[in-house]
């Protein structure tokens, strides 16, 4: 049976460690990329050339209650942002429809207070305006 058997130089080393250490790549991901055999080589690698050694997973312990309240804050969020985003129609076809009127008829509406679009007026003011 003839069985290989795979030398990694140093720099291949180190620049395996560095990508695993710029979180790029799990060591998973490494090994299926670059070919490299065995389960803990790369581990190896990071303990002998890491700066930080192995990246740790972060466990979040909490309560129930922290858990749903996590839920209910989403689920408020993502309401939100959909309000947001109504709302942000919703005032892009004001602005439109206000556009097609002043297109059509050649003036600008009112606000409810008297005051006019916060656009320069294209019409010349009125006796009435200058009251």
């Amino acid at each position: 049976m003839d069985k290989s058997i795979k030398r990694y130089s140093e720099a291949f080393k180190r620049f395996v460690v560095r990508e695993y250490e710029a979180g790029t790549a799990s060591i998973g991901q490494l090994r299926a990329q670059y070919g490299i055999g065995g389960n803990s080589t790369i581990q190896g690698w990071i303990r002998t050339y890491g700066r930080a050694g192995l990246r740790h997973q972060v466990l979040r312990i909490q309560t129930p209650e922290e858990a749903d309240q996590r839920q209910v804050l989403r689920r408020e969020v993502q309401r939100l942002r959909e309000a947001l985003a109504q709302t942000l129609l919703d005032k892009l076809a004001a602005e439109q429809c206000l556009a097609l009127y002043q297109e059509a008829f050649g003036t600008e509406l009112a606000k409810k207070n008297g005051a006019t679009s916060s656009k320069p007026s294209t019409t010349p003011p009125t006796s009435k305006d200058t009251q």
